[in-house]
């Protein structure tokens, strides 16, 4: 295993036996019913100065057209949240299950669409040979783990959305807008795992 690999799993372990009863969630803004469960994959690139892949979604997609998101989407029948962010990171992405280190799930995010988000933390070697799916990823792009990690990018916004007053986060990186959902479980995992930690040197 890398470096990378056993740094970050220790401080995943350290930071998830904490309790933290305040962590975001949009599940009160859902419909009403069970949500649907789902997965993403936090795929962290195994490099001096560790990246994040995120995707594009493109902009006739039903749901979340335009949005930066992690790879991810719906868990299948008979699947759990770690094959499913395998399964939807290589439909996606072209990602081999076999260069994936998974770390774990972290924190679940509910969100106000109906979905219960499970996000699995992982390592992969740099510079995969990716292989998007036009369908589903219109751009993808490596932003680093210790920048979004920094609550002091985290930036607060509200918007008038179904009736009322959503607030939401922000994190801009080099004209890239990552926001909503993505935004939430960045920041509930940079509550697990502290940017100023993430160096593996």
């Amino acid at each position: 295993m890398s470096m990378l690999f056993d740094h970050l799993s220790a401080l995943f372990d350290r930071g998830h036996g904490l309790d933290l009863p305040d962590l975001r969630d949009d599940s009160h803004l859902g419909p009403a019913g069970k949500p649907r469960p789902a997965a993403v994959l936090i795929a962290v690139t195994e490099r001096e100065e560790p990246g994040v892949l995120m995707i594009h979604r493109p902009e006739d997609m039903r749901s979340h057209p335009g949005q930066v998101a992690f790879p991810g989407g719906k868990i299948d029948p008979g699947e759990n949240a770690i094959q499913a962010a395998l399964r939807e990171a290589n439909e996606e992405l072209g990602i081999l299950r076999r260069d994936v280190k998974i770390i774990g799930a972290t924190d679940r995010f509910g969100t106000g669409s109906g979905f219960d988000v499970t996000p699995v933390l992982a390592t992969i070697p740099p510079d995969l040979p990716l292989v998007p799916n036009p369908a589903e990823v219109s751009d993808w792009f490596e932003a680093p783990l210790r920048f979004i990690l920094d609550p002091a990018n985290h930036t607060p916004q509200s918007t008038f959305w179904q009736g009322q007053q959503r607030d939401y986060l922000e994190i801009p990186w080099e004209g890239r807008r990552i926001w909503g959902i993505t935004a939430s479980i960045i920041a509930n995992l940079s509550r697990r795992i502290s940017h100023e930690g993430v160096s593996h040197d």
